[in-house]
Parts: C-alpha cells; structure tokens; sequence
C-alpha cells in the first residue's frame, strides 16, 4: 500500500514542452519582406516585390495629326492641326478639293461648268477646268477629313459634308468655343499671333478676289471649279496647309495652323455658322469672324473644314 501513497514518478519528472508552430518567415526566401505573398503564388507573379508595384497610367495625348487645347478653365479637347483634305472613306483614295465632297454634286457641278465655263474673262476663258475623277462621283463615295501640311485643303463643302467628314476620321465639328478658344492660343489673343492685324501674316484680305478676276463680278459663280486655282502677282490665292507661318495659334510647343484666313470653317450650329474668314475676305477681326446667314447645306469655294475631338 505504500505505493499508493506515493505521488508517481512520472509528476516529477520534467514536462515536454510542446514544439513553437513552424515561423512564417522560415519558409519565406531571401530578400522577400514578411507579410508579402511568395513570387509565383497567385497573388504575385513570378517577379518578386517590384512586379507588384503599380505605373501609372501614360497621360492621355491627342491623335499625331491634333494639338491638344488646354483651355484656363474646362476640359482638355484636340484640334486638327490643318485645314482638311479629304480622302474617300473606304478606298483612301484623295478627293479633288475643288469639286462638292458630295458625289451628286460634285457629278451636277463637273456637267454643269462642261457648258458654262468661257463665258468671263480672258484669264476665265484661257483656264481649263480641274480633273473630276470619275469614281469621286459615285454614289458610294463617302469623304473621310485628314489633316496633313502641304496639301490644298477642301474647299466646296457644306456643313453636313464637313460633319460626315469628320465623323468618318472619328471626330467631330468644334463647338463655336471650342473654335474660338484653339484660335486665340494660349495667350488669348484676337489674331493667332498678337491683338492687332498685320498684313500678311495670315491669309486674309489679299490683293485679289478670284470672282473678278475670273468673272469681273464676286458675287456670281461661286462654284467655278477654278476660283480656288486663280493666282494673283503675288502667287496663288488659296495656299497649301501650313503655308503661312506666322499664322499658328500657339498651344504649348504646338501650334494649328491658318485658323484665320485661307478658307472659312465650319462648326457644329444647326443654324449653320463658319469662322475664321477666307483669303478675299476683306474683314480684320481675326479669330472673331464669323458668317451666319447660310443653312447647312449651303457650299462654295471658300468653305472649308477642321475637325475636333474629345481628348483620348
């Protein structure tokens, strides 16, 4: 009975401490902080820490062929760079910018100036008419706006063919603020290089009007074919884009180009409004001008196109 008053050998013996739970960091591999998943597992790719880390997103830029606006106060927009030239949306093939970008018209005016042209001038009688490519007057052709230096802009066009133009190049007409701001440029100015009008340097209010040269008459015929090839002594009256350099509204280390003068633009008014004024015009108010007393659907030589776009 006396080992039943003893206490078991086994209570004084020393207790086993139970193992510690295997340390996180034991199986985390060099140079990987605690905490942070192991590169290859599905919350890090293989790659380590620095796969991990977020880049911000590339600040969004305009289209090569557009200047960003970037006004005082609104949003930032894009505006052509030139004055459009328009190509035919599905073949890429150039449109003469001397005839409507609408295929019926272009197809009545081409007929019509068969039978009427040397009936002016000498200078009238003595100039062919421009080539009218046989496929611009189908049906299926449908005018896409590009905005490229050195070539004769579109003229001729209404302001529903400038807003399929430009919706055809996923753009769209400037609003009239839109237009205004972009040719003030950045130091807000009333003509794309200061607050007074110096001849010359835009092309505006030139020597010669191509009506009275053509015509002897201004007011008639304002879909010759030929009004936008007549050259006076001074070289001809409309101009390449981006052929007159000192008329650039300067946004940043970008300039657009012949906002004032050269050919009117049209923009996005249901009543019908075009800006900027055309080489003959004898006006001086620069990024203001303006000419409201057509629809939509009106069109002659000095009507033009620039196109506009939300910012990417």
């Amino acid at each position: 009975m006396l080992a039943a008053a003893l206490p078991a050998a086994c209570d004084d013996a020393p207790q086993e401490v139970p193992a510690a739970p295997p340390s996180e960091t034991a199986s985390i591999p060099p140079g990987i902080a605690p905490g942070l998943p192991a590169p290859g597992s599905a919350l890090m790719p293989t790659g380590g820490v620095s796969a991990a880390v977020l880049v911000p997103p590339p600040e969004p830029k305009c289209p090569e062929e557009m200047v960003g606006v970037r006004p005082k106060t609104g949003r930032t927009y894009c505006v052509d760079r030139y004055e459009a030239t328009l190509i035919d949306d599905k073949t890429g093939a150039v449109l003469s910018p001397y005839y409507p970008p609408d295929p019926g018209k272009a197809r009545y005016l081409g007929d019509l100036w068969k039978k009427q042209s040397g009936e002016g001038t000498t200078l009238e009688r003595g100039m062919k008419l421009p080539e009218l490519p046989a496929w611009q007057k189908q049906p299926s052709s449908s005018p896409k706006a590009t905005s490229k230096k050195g070539h004769v802009p579109q003229g001729y066009a209404s302001g529903k063919d400038a807003e399929v133009a430009c919706k055809n190049a996923g753009k769209r007409l400037c609003t009239v603020d839109e237009w205004k701001t972009a040719c003030r440029g950045e130091q807000d100015r009333l003509f794309p290089y200061g607050d007074k009008f110096e001849q010359g340097k835009c092309n505006i209010f030139r020597e010669a009007h191509p009506g009275v040269l053509l015509w002897d008459d201004p007011t008639i015929n304002h879909t010759d074919p030929r009004l936008n090839l007549v050259k006076s002594e001074k070289g001809p009256l409309l101009r390449v884009t981006g052929a007159t350099p000192e008329c650039a509204s300067k946004w940043g280390d970008d300039a657009i180009m012949d906002m004032v003068g050269n050919l009117d633009e049209w923009i996005d008014d249901p009543e019908g409004t075009f800006l900027g004024g055309f080489y003959s015009r004898g006006k001086k108010d620069g990024c203001d001008s303006k000419v409201e007393s057509h629809g939509l659907t009106y069109a002659d030589y000095s009507t033009g196109i620039r196109c506009c776009s939300d910012m990417p």
